[in-house]
């Protein structure tokens, strides 16, 4: 598997993912190194959807999870089934079991619930999964300091079990969206790419290949489009998700080329906030390279 940059980036599109030549060196590394992927980016560019082709294109289990504030060690790691444990005690005390023997063993790992990132390192099967870190910028510092630790060694510590080590070195993929600067020693043991917004014929080829039925003149014009979004002054620019959701919503629609009303009827797919609607609104259709379209 993976046996050149070539071939990873086949797999990639096998998957209807389009990687470049960079992307793809990154996967091939860190297939090779047994090393995390850091991937950021602005949202919507695609940072996700490595993994998941990663997952698909090995045929490894795909583990995530979703950072957010306040995200602790429990929630990623695991937690004691307490209502389990309560219920197997009345079970214990009502079959009579001998006093010194109720509880001894509730802390095993029938009681456990797995989470995340235990899942990761002690999953079933014959290959690594991959585990999907998604917006670690989400998190806190606190939180970045302990993955850094289970990142170093692949192993955790239960006390009350003792110290499980990874039957296979997951393949990791930490994605940021850069809201706040994430600490370098955890980029420092990754394998660091920037995922950039596409190139027009990137981001047509994606198109293309994500909606194979899409009309080739009006996957050209809203990919010209977006582009031309993207340097406008928008609170919130649009990124290759919002380009696919368009792209659907127009197929609903029945839509073979872009035309004033359609674009106009159809900014929600684009622009969340409305600010930006009205910005959009506002610019002209000669700057949007519909002048010549008919209606």
């Amino acid at each position: 598997m993976f046996t050149s940059i070539e071939n990873v980036q086949s797999a990639c599109e096998k998957h209807a993912y389009i990687a470049d030549k960079g992307l793809a060196t990154t996967l091939y590394l860190a297939h090779h190194l047994k090393k995390p992927i850091f991937l950021e980016g602005e949202p919507g560019v695609g940072k996700t959807e490595v993994a998941k082709v990663l997952a698909d294109s090995t045929g490894a289990k795909l583990i995530r999870l979703q950072c957010y504030e306040g995200l602790d060690a429990n929630n990623a790691l695991y937690e004691w089934n307490y209502t389990r444990q309560i219920l197997q005690l009345r079970i214990d005390e009502a079959r009579g079991r001998d006093k010194e023997d109720i509880g001894t063993d509730l802390f095993s790992e029938t009681f456990l619930l797995k989470r995340p990132l235990l899942e990761a390192i002690q999953t079933d099967g014959d290959g690594p999964p991959v585990l999907l870190i998604d917006e670690v910028d989400r998190s806190d510092s606190e939180f970045e300091a302990f993955l850094l630790e289970i990142l170093s060694d692949f192993q955790i510590t239960i006390p009350e079990i003792g110290t499980i080590q990874a039957k296979h070195i997951p393949y990791v993929v930490l994605t940021s969206n850069r809201t706040r600067e994430v600490h370098e020693a955890l980029k420092r043991r990754c394998l660091y790419h920037w995922i950039d917004y596409p190139t027009i014929e990137k981001e047509l080829a994606i198109v293309q290949t994500k909606l194979p039925q899409i009309d080739e003149h009006l996957a050209q014009q809203l990919c010209r489009i977006m582009q031309l979004w993207r340097q406008g002054d928008y609170y919130k620019k649009p990124g290759v998700a919002e380009t696919l959701d368009w792209a659907l919503a127009l197929i609903a629609l029945g839509k073979g080329q872009l035309d004033a009303d359609v674009v106009a009827e159809t900014l929600g797919c684009v622009f969340k906030y409305q600010d930006d609607i009205q910005r959009a609104r506002a610019v002209e259709l000669s700057e949007l390279g519909l002048q010549d379209e008919p209606a």
